[in-house]
């Protein structure tokens, strides 16, 4: 693992994340510092599918939706770490603590996701994170996510 920050593009995601479209919810990682931090990227835009059904007169981002960004972006910084590209790694949701919303994001704003590792190692399997989404510096949503990370075996 390098000491250089790394990033992880749309290309090197779909290499290290199962979801895609219309469940793929971070457009770009960045500011990689190996698994101790990371920030994601989340364009929002009104033609995603949960705007149609989502107070679609006032579309408003599912919070369910920003907590999974989050955790997509946790999984990314992760896999970047680890060099999990390729290897069909599962991340999965164990829990979802201290969550709270404290502004509504919608279709045209640009969602950062930061996410800074609580506790994890290279060779344990499950993580927690403490996450925040902010649009413009403010405060969007924040939580800790406990996740399992597996591996298949090669």
């Amino acid at each position: 693992m390098s000491n250089e920050m790394q990033s992880a593009d749309m290309a090197r995601i779909l290499r290290l994340l199962p979801h895609r479209y219309p469940f793929l919810l971070v457009d770009a990682v960045t500011d990689i510092d190996g698994y101790k931090s990371a920030r994601g990227l989340k364009n929002v835009t009104a033609n995603e599918p949960h705007f149609q059904g989502h107070f679609p007169d006032n579309p408003i981002m599912p919070g369910v939706t920003i907590v999974e960004a989050m955790g997509q972006t946790a999984a990314v910084m992760v896999g970047v770490a680890l060099e999990m590209e390729d290897r069909n790694a599962g991340v999965y949701f164990m829990s979802i603590e201290k969550c709270k919303f404290r502004r509504m994001v919608v279709p045209g704003d640009r969602l950062e996701l930061f996410v800074t590792t609580l506790r994890g190692s290279p060779k344990g399997k499950v993580w927690r994170f403490a996450c925040r989404g902010e649009v413009e510096g403010e405060m969007a949503c924040e939580a800790e996510l406990t996740a399992m990370i597996v591996i298949p075996e090669e």
